[in-house]
């Protein structure tokens, strides 16, 4: 099983402005807590691409690249990539390049995303929410497939027999699917063989396994072998030596970030005991000790057969320093026990 953190880089805002501040700090800090999981062991960091004021990373290829120059071993992805308002020409090539010069640790998670702000942005139509994403993940398939490419689309202009390059050193390029539940994405990953990434951000998670039966028989019945496609479970958590430490530093910024972000949907602010409730056994949060994080990713795995975790822990303006804690403990207390207990005989 693998491990690792996915962070989308939240900015630091002015009080009076909302304007982000000290972006450059942030970034700085955000390389360091790469360099970090790598030492430490994880396999896995991934970046967020957002086009907002709260987020400072926009063009995930060119920040990973820039920690793959810092890193050693761990595979470096998007979380994710907006597919949809993006060209799939680009996406290869900028992955591709980070695939060359991280020696083969590129990975593409590709997504719709959970804002829309980057579709006005580029000149793309909300109307075309389900096709621009289609329309374009079939053609970065194609990409990445062949060195030349024929493909005709309709909301993209077709290309007739040109070359892409350059080439990724991985044959293939890994491409994931993110999805946060909508049974018509966890199909399309299925039928298509693509590993698939679930984001598990609120309620039981034992209540999407259906989603994990539904992306296997998708793809059993489109000639895969489910037993060689990959799930992940993304979801938030936070380490620390101390349950009342880990929350300490976790609770007030999540809290912040996720009633902020809820009131641009409409939703009530998130209370206590809702924050409770996701810290329980069955709850969504991993949020606490090692020893309550090593239980509750094996739980996740006894629930989805799941063959990677990654955790957000940087949810708001967390502390830099409690952040590279709670990345080495998952490093070198959480994941070694698990793999360990995953080892042993049933």
């Amino acid at each position: 099983m693998e491990f690792g953190v996915y962070t989308f880089v939240e900015t630091r805002r002015d009080s009076d402005t909302g304007r982000p501040i000290a972006v450059e700090r942030t970034l700085a800090e955000t390389m360091a807590e790469i360099e970090l999981a790598d030492r430490v062991g994880l396999d896995v960091f991934a970046l967020g691409e957002h086009h907002r004021p709260d987020y400072a990373v926009s063009a995930p290829a060119v920040a990973l690249a820039y920690a793959a120059a810092r890193t050693s071993r761990i595979r470096l992805s998007s979380a994710v990539t907006i597919l949809s308002s993006d060209d799939p020409v680009r996406v290869y090539q900028q992955f591709a390049t980070l695939d060359l010069l991280s020696g083969g640790r590129a990975e593409i998670m590709a997504g719709r995303g959970s804002f829309i702000e980057s579709f006005p942005l580029f000149g793309y139509s909300l109307d075309d929410y389900d096709e621009l994403f289609a329309e374009k993940l079939d053609l970065l398939l194609k990409i990445r497939a062949a060195e030349r490419v024929t493909w005709e689309g309709r909301l993209r202009p077709s290309i007739d027999d040109l070359g892409v390059y350059p080439r990724a050193l991985q044959s293939p390029l890994p491409v994931w699917i993110a999805v946060g539940g909508t049974p018509q994405s966890v199909a399309r990953a299925g039928t298509l063989g693509l590993p698939l990434a679930l984001a598990i951000i609120g309620g039981e998670p034992a209540r999407f396994a259906p989603i994990a039966n539904l992306y296997r028989e998708a793809a059993k019945r489109a000639g895969h072998d489910p037993a060689t496609l990959a799930l992940a479970i993304n979801g938030h958590g936070f380490l620390a030596d101390t349950a009342e430490a880990a929350t300490a530093a976790f609770y007030e910024p999540y809290v912040e970030t996720m009633s902020r972000l809820g009131r641009e949907r409409g939703w009530p602010r998130l209370t206590r005991d809702q924050y409770e409730t996701g810290r329980s056994p069955r709850g969504h949060l991993i949020v606490g000790t090692p020893q309550e994080a090593i239980d509750k990713i094996l739980a996740l795995r006894a629930i989805f057969g799941c063959q990677r975790y990654l955790m957000q822990m940087r949810v708001g303006l967390m502390p830099h320093e409690a952040v590279m804690r709670s990345i080495e403990l998952f490093g070198t207390v959480v994941a070694p026990a698990v793999r360990k207990a995953l080892a042993e005989p049933a």
